[in-house]
């Protein structure tokens, strides 16, 4: 039978490697997958990463720390600067890490499209800015559109609320942010989840992200 999960936290982020790109999941603190990151820093292979996520960090907490331990080579997020992304900001000055900067709706329909199948799609936003700068532009209906390509993903760090032994995946109001979207862009998807119930307890109707997507998980 098919069980998802696990019990090995550093086993889990043993599959990031050098070089991945690694997609976190959160929305500020709201569904950022704090365990799996504090896991990923012990992981010695794991450096020269490149993260796809919403912002650079708080503090020196979750991504900032990730940051701080020297493991990111670039970053590809929607709000790299808050009042707190001290260690974000200070690498960025020294030229010790890239950004790549990427409107929130464009990352999450990137990484919706990396999931989908799809090869690259128009969209509005951007367009007449400096994030359009050498892409290929178009007008359509009168309206002009940038061209944006999916964001391949290897790994996948998100949290959720509920699993079940297969993997099926439901969140808590607005941890449900970029976890669903990262899970089905990733070759590997890893989940943090607060609780565990049996196959067949979760409304299938409820079910946000389909076991499909996920690889592991773990109770933390």
């Amino acid at each position: 039978m098919i069980d998802k999960q696990t019990s090995d936290l550093l086993e889990v982020v043993s599959r990031v490697n050098e070089g991945d790109t690694v997609a976190i999941g959160g929305f500020g603190g709201a569904g950022s997958p704090n365990m799996l990151i504090d896991a990923l820093i012990k992981n010695k292979n794991a450096k020269n990463l490149v993260i796809v996520t919403n912002n650079a960090g708080q503090k020196e907490e979750g991504i900032a720390a990730l940051l701080k331990a020297g493991k990111v080579r670039k970053i590809i997020c929607s709000f790299p600067r808050m009042k707190d992304s001290w260690v974000f900001e200070d690498l960025y000055r020294k030229g010790e890490i890239e950004l790549e900067l990427v409107p929130q709706g464009n990352m999450a329909e990137r990484l919706r499209a990396s999931g989908a199948g799809i090869g690259a799609f128009f969209t509005p936003t951007g367009y007449g800015t400096a994030l359009a700068e050498g892409k290929e532009t178009r007008e359509i209906d009168g309206v002009n559109y940038v061209l944006e390509y999916p964001i391949r993903v290897d790994v996948a760090l998100i949290k959720a609320a509920v699993a079940d032994r297969y993997g099926n995946l439901t969140y808590k109001k607005t941890a449900r942010n970029f976890g669903p979207v990262m899970a089905m862009a990733a070759k590997t998807t890893i989940a943090e989840v607060s609780e565990v119930v049996e196959a067949g307890q979760l409304d299938p109707e409820c079910v946000v992200t389909p076991g499909i997507y996920v690889n592991v998980f773990i109770k933390v």
